[in-house]
């Protein structure tokens, strides 16, 4: 495999990865065998160490396996992030079942459709998400529903403090006494499961859906091996970590596939503390920063953005990280700059995505970062920029044209829907629907996705050029570019913009800078303000939501002269 890149950081990382044959259980096994006292979970304070949660993963498998959940069933969890999640991820996987991780901030039609649509039959819920899960029971869609709180798990004062908060909101608390239902404490007096025969490689571990931004939520097929194939791939391409010594923080939610690698199996395979926060709280987070001392931050563009912008950032102590993780969706280059200048701390940018389990390109360690660049390809992942009409003819070194990709961590398929997986997987390779280029150094940009392509009076506009000149402005916190319906030149490009708190912007003041950076065809013909963008849990900004509303909100500019 010709990689011309290799040369300019690290000639030992190797073009191929070997993935153990194993599943995705012997993660912890392993790593509880090795370091059994090394916390593996920490939550708000409370931690649970490599060996307690192996136990509380073979106690949940034999209770688990009591109330009817066998090999290659389904079992849907509708939990934030925290130790709960984590234990029945490893139990379920354990027995050869399959897992449907589903975020808790969905609507109960949402939640519905993830259970009918994957056919599980037992679900793992929080007390204060019940009401999400109305009718499943009753109705026929589920035979259990398993029921936890946050109570359980955590320190003292906030396991006091927290029912009374929940009490004080009119929450759902508890378990229901009625027929169908069980506690998740219970199922954790069961006796140690001996160890099962755990699943083959081959095997499908997890019903990976989708966001659903763009249409209705697929799911996507990962494989143990998939999964274990993308563990191997980090641990190769991150050679400084210290197996036994890091601190992660676990704060992206790991029912989406990038907190689920990068947060959750990853950290396990190296022994590392994950450091378990359900949401992102800036001043939780800094208490946290404090407290714990991480080592690594995955996270995505919103969480770096809010953090250079917190009046006090300059005051807060970054020493303790060494690497910082951005994925999920661009990072502007003016937000890496910033964020480095203040903190010290490299933000090092990967790119990936449901499909491939998720991530296939990252930046060298030790190299080069080009700004813009999603660095390049994995060992053992090959990447090409063919034409986006056929998706045959490969294009020279600067040219745009969709990315497609082959590796180990590629999917099996969309389940359930045969004629989908046909069209995004063609002989052997993934066509993920980005539009990219790559250079002559082998390093790959990301230019936008095929659908958010802007077509202004025959025009091609990348709305992610529009936007990193939007975040060189020092009035602009956030900016999104979309295209919207126009009578006269099919669609015009518009911005939608989250000021900086106190600055006085307006709509002509925005064109006119970007008028000096941009082509006139360029130049945002409606420019709106906003609070806020709307994102998804994962912190991505949703673009079909902007494009759909296609109308100001705030205040928005006229067209540009």
């Amino acid at each position: 495999m010709n990689r011309p890149w290799l040369r300019h950081y690290d000639p030992g990382v190797p073009a191929e990865v070997k993935v153990p044959e194993e599943s995705v259980p012997w993660l912890l096994w392993r790593a509880a065998e090795r370091f059994p006292d090394l916390p593996a979970l920490n939550f708000y304070g409370r931690r649970t160490t490599y060996a307690a949660l192996r136990d509380q993963a073979a106690r949940l498998a034999s209770g688990l396996r009591e109330l009817g959940l066998a090999p290659g069933e389904r079992l849907a969890i509708l939990l934030p992030n925290c130790p709960q999640l984590v234990a029945a991820y490893f139990a379920a996987l354990s027995l050869g079942a399959v897992l449907v991780l589903i975020n808790p901030l969905n609507s109960p039609t949402e939640v519905r459709y993830q259970v009918e649509d994957s056919g599980a039959r037992i679900l793992l819920a929080l007390d204060h998400l019940l009401p999400k899960a109305a009718g499943l029971l009753e109705d026929g869609k589920l035979t259990r529903l398993i029921v936890t709180s946050l109570t359980e798990v955590l320190p003292w004062p906030l396991s006091w403090l927290y029912p009374l908060k929940a009490w004080r909101q009119g929450l759902p608390r508890g378990c229901p006494p009625e027929p169908g239902y069980a506690r998740y404490a219970r199922l954790l007096t069961s006796p140690p499961r001996p160890e099962p025969p755990r699943p083959t490689p081959e095997e499908v571990a997890v019903l990976q859906y989708t966001g659903g931004t763009t249409g209705v939520p697929k799911a996507a097929v990962l494989t143990h091996a998939n999964l274990m194939a993308n563990v191997a791939q980090i641990n190769a391409w991150m050679p400084r970590v210290k197996v036994g010594e890091e601190r992660l923080v676990g704060l992206l939610p790991l029912f989406h596939a990038f907190g689920l690698t990068v947060c959750l199996n990853w950290p396990v395979s190296v022994a590392a503390q994950i450091l378990l926060l359900p949401r992102f709280e800036i001043r939780e987070f800094l208490r946290l920063l404090r407290r714990d001392r991480p080592t690594i931050l995955p996270g995505v563009p919103t969480l770096f953005v809010g953090l250079i912008h917190h009046p006090h950032i300059r005051e807060v102590d970054f020493s303790c990280l060494w690497a910082c993780v951005s994925g999920s969706a661009p990072l502007p280059a003016e937000v890496r700059e910033s964020f480095e200048r203040l903190t010290g701390c490299p933000i090092l940018e990967g790119y990936g995505l449901t499909e491939a389990s998720p991530v296939t390109h990252f930046t060298p360690f030790g190299g080069p970062r080009p700004g813009g660049s999603i660095g390049v390809p994995f060992p053992g992942t090959e990447a090409r920029i063919v034409d986006d009409v056929t998706g045959e003819r490969d294009l020279p070194p600067g040219e745009v044209g969709e990315l497609i990709i082959r590796g180990p961590q590629v999917m099996q398929g969309y389940w359930g829907r045969p004629e989908e997986t046909a069209l995004v997987l063609r002989n052997g390779w993934l066509y993920t629907g980005d539009l990219a280029r790559m250079d002559e150094a082998g390093y790959f940009y990301i230019m936008d996705r095929k659908k958010d392509i802007i077509i202004s009076a025959g025009y091609k506009i990348f709305p992610r050029e529009v936007e990193e000149v939007l975040f060189q402005h020092p009035g602009i916190k956030e900016a999104v570019v979309v295209g919207v319906p126009d009578p006269y030149r099919g669609e015009m490009v518009q911005a939608v913009i989250v000021p900086q708190p106190g600055a006085r912007l307006t709509p002509e003041e925005v064109q006119a800078f970007c008028r000096e950076r941009l082509a006139a065809y360029k130049v945002p013909r409606r420019v709106e303000f906003r609070a806020e963008l709307p994102k998804s849990a994962v912190g991505k900004v949703l673009r079909r939501r902007l494009r759909e509303e296609g109308r100001p909100s705030l205040a928005a500019g006229s067209e540009p002269a």
